[in-house]
């Protein structure tokens, strides 16, 4: 079987794996939508200050 220092060795990395996919989770589900989404709404703030300097001109 193992020795205990495989064992940590073995939870530490069954720990860093864990972390690392429900970091991977939670980047794809809320960070990056809400980092598109974002960038979007001041894209769509610049276009519409375009247009209103354009039609102001």
């Amino acid at each position: 079987m193992f020795e205990f220092d495989q064992y940590l060795g073995f939870l530490a990395f069954l720990t860093i794996l864990t972390i690392g996919f429900w970091l991977m989770i939670f980047l794809i589900t809320f960070v990056i939508p809400y980092w598109i989404g974002g960038s979007l709404m001041e894209r769509m703030k610049e276009i519409r200050e375009e247009k209103k300097a354009k039609r102001g001109h």
